[in-house]
């Protein structure tokens, strides 16, 4: 319930701080007066687009707040939620506007993005102006108010999320389509590339020894040659290292008996002498087996460009990517083998995910069926009382395809008199007839929701006398169940069936223009529901209508 709303510096308003009460208020005025600055300030804090133009001129800042009484309603989910403190009976929403074009928001001081001051202003405030009542032509709005009286949430819930996965089925069935289709287009080119990179016969690592082994044959001339050398030095019959190390070895043990000291240098050299025969054996054995062959190196060279001409062709670096490629087609050609199995599988995983949200969509159709019965008995019953004494009101639910809000088109069907058949409501009911039947419609809804705060903004378009006192009436009975009912009217007769009455209007200063709003006392009521029957000269018999209709 909104407890308080402050405003500073917006448009025509310096300064307005004013307290607000349960049950049925209005606020009346002048046309031009104000009020819909007010609903414009309102607006901003439920998370509408600001426009630095609305800053009241010469001024650098603007703050419109509103304190909220949540201790009747379950909110505290949204404040959990969102880290925001939770205060049951003082919920503080603020929205700054400065000149520059920045704008903020807060609720409980914690600072807020516009979607969570949307969020939580849904659950506050419901305002209804009369382009709204443009809605009781549409059908997701229609489809909404049999959902409200349903209580069908569990029961959608469960439909969304069965017709969530039946599109994302669809989706899938559709893209595997897509590719079997393009797969068989491709499938004579695929085989191609399979048979071609599977007869190479790719090994992973044959490409770099295929690269040294042709390095290596492409010199073996230069190695024959560099080995023949070094065998040479090593084993030549008199200035070979192996025999002038033999002769040092030799020379050294015929002297260790006499010089022990040699004995240890003859061991260490007979090492040596060991090791250079091994050498010069490896030597001789590797020269030996360096053979130059030139169709070998063919053989190898030509392997060789048949592996960079694979991997050029398929755009990979090494043969490991080839044989990784090579496996890729095989896949594919096995899945294109394999597809009208896996294609069937998913046909009937979709038919079954059908079937199953076809089940939930005739759940959803039987549970609006019972409530159109109900909606259309509660709304006759209420329109009989505002003028419509022939009022007949039927909602018709015809199945249509599967969508997200299930498979029901909605058509709300009216007439106001026994001699017109029914027709869709949009194009038989006048606006005196659209404003009764939305008015009747929230005082329904507002029952299931429990919404803390409705405003009505001219509701009363289009109709007087007996017929604005009863739907004052119906305002008022809405405002005695645990919510607030505040309407902006120009009639008296719903002016004074109010609980609390406010006025807006505008004067002249010295500063320009301003507009003020405050709550009327008693005898300020009577002469201002006296101004609203008579005009501007308050008589003495309007004076006393006015105490008439405030059963004063």
């Amino acid at each position: 319930m909104l407890k308080q709303l402050y405003i500073r510096n917006f448009t025509l308003i310096d300064t307005l701080d004013i307290e607000f009460h349960p049950g049925f208020s209005v606020i009346t005025g002048e046309t031009g007066a104000g009020k819909s600055i007010i609903l414009g300030a309102i607006g901003l804090l439920l998370g509408q687009r600001a426009d630095s133009k609305t800053i009241k001129q010469g001024t650098e800042k603007c703050v419109i707040e509103a304190h909220f009484d949540l201790s009747s309603y379950a909110m505290q989910d949204f404040f959990n939620q969102n880290d925001i403190e939770y205060d049951a009976t003082d919920c503080i929403v603020r929205r700054e506007l400065t000149a520059s074009g920045k704008s903020r928001a807060f609720i409980n001081d914690t600072p807020a993005p516009l979607s969570m001051l949307k969020e939580l202003g849904e659950q506050l405030i419901d305002i209804h102006s009369q382009h709204q009542n443009l809605l009781l032509s549409k059908q997701d709005f229609q489809l909404n108010v049999v959902d409200i009286i349903a209580k069908d949430d569990a029961k959608l819930t469960k439909y969304k999320e069965a017709f969530a996965q039946l599109q994302d089925t669809e989706r899938q069935l559709s893209a595997l389509e897509e590719d079997i289709a393009r797969n068989r287009q491709n499938a004579d080119f695929l085989q191609f590339q399979y048979d071609e990179l599977s007869g190479a016969r790719l090994v992973d690592g044959e490409q770099e020894e295929l690269e040294q082994k042709s390095e290596t044959m492409t010199h073996a001339e230069d190695i024959k040659q560099a080995l023949f050398e070094a065998e040479s030095s090593l084993n030549g019959d008199e200035k070979g290292a192996s025999s002038q190390v033999k002769d040092a070895l030799n020379a050294l043990q015929g002297i260790s008996t006499i010089l022990p000291a040699t004995a240890s240098l003859a061991e260490r050299l007979d090492s040596c002498y060991i090791e250079l025969k091994d050498i010069a054996s490896e030597v001789s054995s590797l020269m030996d087996d360096t053979e130059f062959d030139p169709s070998e190196l063919d053989a190898v060279n030509n392997r060789l460009d048949r592996i960079n001409e694979l991997e050029q062709k398929y755009h990979c670096n090494t043969v490991a990517e080839l044989i990784e490629q090579r496996d890729e087609i095989e896949k594919k050609l096995n899945a294109i083998e394999n597809s009208d199995d896996m294609l069937e599988e998913m046909r009937q995983q979709y038919a079954q995910q059908k079937a199953q949200c076809q089940k939930r969509a005739d759940e959803l159709t039987q549970v609006r069926t019972k409530a159109a019965k109900e909606i259309e008995k509660q709304l006759c019953s209420r329109l009989v009382p505002l003028g419509m004494p022939n009022v007949r009101f039927d909602i018709r639910i015809d199945a249509g395809t599967l969508r997200r809000s299930g498979q029901d088109d909605i058509a709300f069907l009216f007439s106001a008199n026994t001699s017109t058949p029914l027709q869709p409501i949009s194009q038989v009911a006048s606006g005196g007839e659209v404003a009764r039947v939305m008015l009747a419609l929230k005082a329904m809804i507002s029952g299931a929701v429990k919404l803390p705060t409705i405003i009505f903004d001219e509701i009363d378009t289009g109709v007087s006398g007996k017929i604005a006192e009863k739907m004052a009436e119906i305002m008022q009975e809405m405002g005695a169940q645990e919510r607030q009912v505040i309407s902006i009217t120009h009639l008296p007769q719903i002016a004074a069936l109010g609980t609390h009455h406010y006025k807006v209007e505008k004067s002249e200063t010295r500063m320009g223009t301003i507009s003020q709003m405050h709550q009327l006392s008693q005898d300020d009521r009577i002469r201002e529901i006296a101004q609203m029957l008579s005009g501007s000269d308050v008589s003495e018999a309007a004076i006393n209508n006015a105490k008439e209709l405030l059963k004063i």
